[in-house]
């Protein structure tokens, strides 16, 4: 299993690890992360103990909408994970049978824009407890949903650390089948119909194919990064999305956006930009133009320090 050890300066000089514990109730945990659920894991706030109705008959502690536009539904567990792949697939499954619902309360909770942009293609299930099982995590990868295991400690001095233990991409196969059945009977219209699992994902243009195997490269070295191919762009993810990766044949140059405090960052004009207020496909504040080999490896620096941030 994945281990998180922390380490303090003491008035001598020495080294001293800091000691973790857990919760003393669920709900601290949950209260905790909801208050900076978009910082510590790129998902926008869109319901508290939400009630999946009378016939799924079940509660989801946290309701909401990833960076990339995914549904994700949060459980909290103040010990070990056990059940989490049963309501895994309970709740992704009631998530299926409640388009409509969801969309409504995306609607009312972030705008119109946000719920026309959902995502159905993979929607998550993130569990956050202070253990995960070694058969869980292998089950974990065989399911075609898409779960993310995250093991939690809070340590003195208000300190709450959130560690990836496993993560499952899922298969778009499974879902999207599933909403294809269910399109055919209650979808009278023509099959060009706008369905968002039938999206094209974003095409690499062959002119810039080379440059972003090159880039690619780069973006994966960092352990296990889950990639994610969306309709406008390609995110690089470990819990948050860590590159947005965008292209301009016409211009014969890549766009990285990546997420880094644009303060820290020393930019370059035609090469790095600060994109802070200004509106833009996929996720971060530091713009870096690729156009070249040389781009790619004078940005090297700059990815590096976003990824470790994570």
């Amino acid at each position: 299993m994945a281990e998180l050890m922390l380490f303090r300066r003491d008035a001598e000089g020495w080294d001293v690890e800091l000691s973790g514990t857990t919760v003393a109730l669920e709900v601290e945990l949950q209260r905790r992360v909801e208050a900076g659920l978009e910082v510590m894991l790129g998902i926008r706030f869109l319901a508290s103990e939400y009630p999946t109705g009378p016939w799924h008959r079940g509660r989801i502690d946290t309701l909401g909408l990833d960076e990339n536009g995914s549904p994700v539904v949060i459980e909290y567990k103040k010990g070990s994970d056990s059940g989490v792949l049963s309501q895994a697939v309970s709740y992704l499954s009631w998530l299926e049978s409640a388009h409509h619902e969801v969309e409504a309360l995306v609607r009312k909770v972030l705008g119109a824009e946000a719920a026309e942009s959902i995502d159905w293609r993979r929607p998550r299930m993130v569990c956050i407890a202070a253990g995960s099982s070694r058969h869980d995590r292998v089950a974990v990868q065989r399911l075609p949903e898409r779960i993310d295991l995250v093991r939690y400690r809070v340590f003195e001095g208000d300190l709450l650390s959130l560690l990836l233990v496993d993560s499952s991409p899922g298969s778009p196969g499974a879902a999207s089948r599933r909403s294809r059945e269910r399109d055919a009977v209650v979808d009278t219209g023509p099959p060009a119909a706008v369905i968002p699992d039938r999206v094209e994902p974003c095409l690499v243009p062959d002119c810039l194919r080379d440059l972003y195997g090159e880039l690619d490269e780069a973006l994966t070295a960092w352990g296990e990064v889950e990639v994610r191919r969306l309709r406008h762009y390609i995110a690089y993810r470990l819990m948050v999305n860590r590159a947005s990766v965008l292209f301009r044949p016409s211009h014969g140059v890549i766009l990285v956006y990546l997420t880094l405090d644009p303060d820290t960052v020393e930019f370059e004009e035609g090469f790095t930009r600060d994109m802070r207020g200004i509106g833009h496909l996929g996720t971060g504040d530091v713009e870096v133009r690729i156009a070249s080999a040389a781009d790619l490896d004078k940005a090297g620096l700059l990815i590096r320090r976003a990824f470790e941030a994570a």
